[in-house]
């Protein structure tokens, strides 16, 4: 089935569009030619279909390719393989048919883009298969990564039309691995607009009200930028200088992290807004130099916040970006943050690699540049000993720093480490057999444990040990994905060891009391030694863990159910493919297809009743995990296993009196009698109880947690409302930590 006439004029329409967005790049006829085949054969093998939003499918690659061009910068063979991205994919025609059409590196860039086929059992993950594919790519081609990106920014453009799982399955992917990638090559507007975007879907309500203030004070956000700007303007005008100056506002995403990790309001964020100024740089002196003037006549205007000084001119950022951020005292005391940069360096901020590789003039050679290095690394540990893709995707997650810090080898060679990074990180760096031996570290000529975090200018050597090998809580204190993949390597080959040493034990056992192995048997036991699977279990038999001297008596107890019971969560199969306006429908909702659904709470985040949660089912158990909404672990998991997604809405039941423990953390200024007002609040006001009170004081500062129990989510809200209204107390905020829910 053909398009209809109103079809073929938006489908001529956007591809007119895209023509003269084309003029930027084709230079001869050839490069013409090359677009309008690819664009006439997408053109065929699309006919008749039809996206979710019921316009026609070719529209799709059309705007993925405009993106490439506009938003990313990249010239005619990515503009071709954008049109053709779904081709293989989608359609009757194979790589080998677009190679004899179009030559071999555009059929590896439209293969690099298609999806896998193929029968993935359980403990697979398809998406994490298909995303490690398309990162491999990074290996020769970074291209393709980039019109996967430009894909991703238009599926989620217009993500309203999917389902809710595929919403919650989409959003998870992008918060996950394609907002950080695309910061990591650069693109921070896209990245903006992912994250932006994964909000608007995954929180409407919260994105609206956001949206709504900012719009509500832009008029007085934008005459404060004036009267800043004002003097700056004028200075720069006495010098001669070309430029342009704004202001740019923190993203929505941006403010609301800053909410919920800080637990303050919308008008609790005095940082909404930075001032960037863009100029065009002379050919003497240097561009660091003239950065520098630019600053020095700020700071006579304005007093500069001593630690908020950020060069990232002397050494850029991983992923190209050179600036000079400052924050300076601004007119009414207000702390305004000013960024200064070059156009060259306009051009990498906002087009990323495209853009450095404009200026690098198409090549990759010189390696003490920063952001082939981070490249380098990639290949390296994509050249690495194989692992599952969970795994893969998970430790390149890793890769994608947001800042850096810089530090020396004896030697005093550099070596770049993302913030937080610790002595055993550099040990890994420098090489993994080092990384395996470390014991201890020299930082700054001064012996440290290897667990030390590391800071930028430190100096470093590590001490090795024969004798020394990699432990299992080094994972919890590396960040780098090349220390990660190391000790996880070591530590598979020791546990397989254990798994059969443990395997021979177990059976002695069971042969020891006439017992048949079993899945009864296992089901029975895993519970008791607290383990998770059979794996799990034999691992700590043969590392010494566990002792069976006990055995007997497992074997002879009455197994116990550790599902909660509670609480009580259903699915709400009503709820249309479609997401609704109100997340609590009427009383009318209806219960249906549950009864064999077996819900339990995420340990993770520890959802409350009134929480907004979605269910993943798990692939061992066949139970449904609950998860909060905003768990960073969902995210991980609808990155890599979105089908597991539970598609109908998952609710609470109502009128439920019934007692959930939680954890509130407290801070503020210490004062007789805080105690008392705190305890008065909880006992009286509220009628609940308290399990726990842990106070700290010092230096007239006093933290602590308090853990009560409470009925659900609106209860413990309005109990931490209370406590802020307490004199002294600054912040009152739910803790993540807790286990006991």
């Amino acid at each position: 089935m053909g398009y209809s006439s109103e079809d073929e004029r938006l489908i001529d329409e956007a591809y007119e569009d895209l023509l003269r967005s084309c003029t930027k790049i084709c230079k001869n006829e050839e490069d013409w030619n090359f677009i309008k085949r690819a664009f006439f054969l997408a053109k065929e093998a699309h006919q008749g279909v039809r996206r979710r939003s019921g316009e026609p499918y070719l529209l799709h690659p059309i705007a993925v390719a405009k993106i490439v061009i506009e938003e990313i910068g990249l010239g005619v063979k990515s503009v071709v393989a954008s049109l053709l991205h779904d081709v293989v994919e989608d359609t009757e025609y194979t790589v080998e048919d677009i190679e004899r059409i179009f030559g071999s590196k555009i059929a590896s860039m439209v293969d690099g883009l298609t999806k896998m086929s193929g029968v993935f059992n359980a403990d697979t993950s398809e998406q994490a298969e298909y995303f490690r594919k398309v990162l491999l790519t990074l290996s020769d081609d970074v291209r393709v990564i980039l019109i996967k990106i430009a894909d991703r920014l238009h599926n989620m453009r217009t993500l309203g039309y999917m389902p809710k799982d595929k919403q919650i399955k989409i959003t998870g992917e992008t918060i996950y691995l394609f907002a950080p990638l695309a910061y990591r090559l650069g693109l921070f507007p896209i990245k903006s607009e992912l994250e932006d975007l994964c909000m608007k879907y995954r929180f409407p309500e919260e994105y609206e009200e956001i949206s709504r203030k900012l719009q509500d004070t832009e008029s007085e956000r934008q005459e404060y930028i004036d009267k800043f700007c004002a003097p700056i303007k004028q200075i720069l005008d006495k010098n001669n200088i070309k430029y342009e100056i704004s202001g740019r506002i923190k993203s929505i995403y941006s403010i609301w992290t800053k909410m919920q990790r800080k637990q303050i309001p919308f008008e609790e964020i005095y940082d909404l807004f930075a001032i960037r100024i863009v100029f065009q740089a002379l050919p003497f002196p240097s561009e660091k130099t003239q950065c520098w003037q630019i600053y020095s006549s700020i700071t006579d205007l304005y007093a500069p916040k001593p630690d908020r000084l950020r060069d990232w001119i002397s050494m850029p950022k991983a992923n190209g970006y050179e600036a000079l951020h400052s924050t300076v005292m601004g007119p009414d005391g207000v702390w305004v943050e000013v960024q200064i940069r070059t156009q060259r360096m306009e051009d990498i901020a906002e087009r990323g690699f495209a853009a450095h590789w404009k200026y690098k003039h198409a090549t990759l050679s010189q390696n003490d540049d920063a952001f082939d290095s981070w490249l380098k690394k990639i290949r390296d540990a994509l050249n690495g000993p194989n692992e599952n893709a969970v795994e893969f995707l998970d430790n390149f997650k890793l890769s994608l720093y947001t800042s850096e810090i810089t530090v020396f080898t004896p030697k005093g060679e550099q070596r770049k480490l993302p913030f937080g990074a610790t002595a055993l990180d550099f040990a890994y760096d420098i090489h993994t057999k080092i990384g395996n031996k470390a014991i201890g570290a020299k930082i700054n000529h001064k012996i440290e444990p290897v667990t030390k975090q590391i800071q930028s200018g430190d100096q470093i050597e590590i001490i090795t040990a024969d004798n020394s090998k990699p432990k299992a809580e080094w994972l919890d204190i590396v960040t780098t994905t090349k220390a990660k993949q190391a000790i996880t390597n070591f530590l598979k080959r020791e546990r397989q060891n254990n798994i059969e040493r443990g395997i021979a034990i177990f059976e002695e056992q069971l042969d020891k009391f006439g017992v048949t192995q079993s899945g009864r048997v296992l089901r029975k036991v895993l519970p008791a030694y607290e383990c998770a699977n059979k794996d799990e279990f034999y691992s700590k038999i043969g590392a010494g863990i566990i002792n069976l001297d006990n055995f007997e008596k497992v074997l002879k107890s009455s197994s116990k159910s550790k599902i909660l019971k509670f609480w009580k969560l259903w699915r709400d199969t009503n709820d249309d493919d479609y997401p609704a306006d109100d997340a609590d429908s009427s009383d009318n909702d209806t219960k249906t297809g549950t009864d064999n659904d077996e819900f339990v709470i995420a340990s993770c985040c520890n959802p409350l009743p009134g929480d907004n949660v979605v269910g993943f089912r798990d692939n061992e158990t066949g139970k449904i995990i609950v998860h909060k909404s905003t768990c960073d672990e969902l995210n991980r998991l609808a990155s890599q296993f979105g089908k597991n997604i539970i598609k109908d809405r998952i609710k609470w039941s109502q009128h439920k009196a019934v007692s959930y423990l939680s954890t509130i953390e407290l801070r503020g200024i210490d004062r007789m009698g805080l105690l008392l007002d705190i305890s008065h609040i909880v006992s009286e006001d509220f009628s609940i109880n308290i399990r726990e009170v842990c106070i700290r004081s010092h230096d007239g500062i006093f933290e602590g947690n308090i853990s009560v129990y409470v009925q659900d989510a609106d209860s413990l809200n309005a109990l931490m409302d209370k406590f802020r209204h307490i004199k002294g107390i600054e912040t009152a905020k739910r803790s993540m930590d807790n286990k006991d829910n």
